[in-house]
Order: C-alpha cells, then structure tokens, then sequence
C-alpha cells in the first residue's frame, strides 16, 4: 500500500539554457504523483541550474572524467528514477548508463528522425542542415535513449512546415515551441500510463 503514494521520480540531464527542463519543472511542481528528483549538467554556467535551484530541485555538475567512471550513474541510482529526460544534453551517454536503466532514458530531438541526427546535429546545427535540404516540414522527435546518437526507438513525432522565408532563427522558435508543448505531456503519459492501462489479458 505504501508505494501507492510514492511519486514517481525523474531526473533531468541538462547542458543549456534549459527552456525544456524550465517547462518540466513547471508541469510537476504540484504533481500529485510525478516529481522533479534532481537536475545534472556537465556545464558548470548552464542556466538550467539555476532553473531547477529556483524550484527548490537539487543540482549537480560533472564532467567526463566522473561519468565515464561510472560515479554520474551511481549519483542517479541514488535518486531511484523513474525517468531520465535528456532535456538538451549534447554529451553521449556512456553504454553502462544506458545499460543501467533500460528504457528510462528519453531525449527530445529538433528533428523528425532519423532525418538530421547523430553527432554534432543539436541546436541550429540542425535546423541549418533543415534549411540546406530544402525540406518543406521539420519537427520534433521524443526518443528512447540507446548507445548511439538519436538512434533509440521513437516515442513520438510533431510535425511543423518549413516556411519559404524560414532563417534558423526561425525555424528554430517553430520547433521549440513544440518541444515546449509536448515533452512535458509526453513525459506525463509515459510516467502514468501503467497505472492507467494496467497489463490485462483482452476479452
């Protein structure tokens, strides 16, 4: 009876501004039953920090050398997550920390994979090589984490037109606002749907 009550826990990885991890923290900052657990960063100046210490939310900093050691995922163990939302982390995760938490591992992608992914395709990156090739739509991807970039299984896809006049700039704003829109809800459906659609056997 006593897990009934327990929240469901998330834990936000961070390498910006953190518009994302802003939006998240305000989704569940009453949740009933999901909260924000803590906020990691390997950038020391990232906003997202102070983002998170502005809800109260615990914050850590890393950098390489700690989460190739294994130390980044002993701290995450810690807080017992039941999602981890990449919320515009650029470093690539170590196989160990995927290992470790099997498909509790998302990221939000500003593109419609596999189109403009892998190393080096964040930010405006992306949207340039959008630009470049003449696309008449763009998006979002909300992915499953696996050991290589933006190659997890999706988990859901928005589309947005690409604009005959579109700079980067935006381009960039269309696609945010989506991030904006639909990760905190899609984090929600995935942290409550088992208690809503519990596992039964059809008629």
């Amino acid at each position: 009876m006593g897990t009934s009550s327990k929240k469901k826990n998330i834990v936000i990885f961070a390498s910006g501004s953190g518009s994302n991890a802003q939006r998240l923290l305000e989704q569940f900052a009453d949740h009933p039953r999901i909260q924000i657990s803590a906020l990691f960063s390997n950038n020391p100046d990232a906003f997202a920090l102070q983002r998170a210490q502005n809800y109260g939310v615990p914050t850590a900093v890393f950098d390489r050398a700690t989460l190739k050691a294994g130390e980044v995922q002993a701290q995450v163990e810690a807080y017992e997550p039941d999602l981890i939302v990449l919320a515009g982390f650029l470093w690539l995760l170590p196989a160990a920390f995927v290992q470790a938490f099997p498909n509790k591992i998302i990221n939000i992608h500003p593109s419609l994979l596999p189109k403009f992914g892998g190393k080096g395709m964040h930010g405006q990156h992306v949207h340039q090589a959008v630009l470049d090739a003449q696309e008449v739509e763009t998006g979002i991807t909300i992915h499953y984490v696996n050991e290589h970039y933006d190659e997890g299984a999706p988990i859901y896809q928005e589309r947005c037109p690409v604009q005959p006049d579109d700079t980067c700039e935006t381009l960039a704003a269309r696609v945010l606002t989506l991030e904006h829109q639909h990760l905190p809800r899609i984090v929600e459906e995935l942290l409550t749907a088992d208690a809503c659609q519990p596992e039964t056997p059809a008629a």
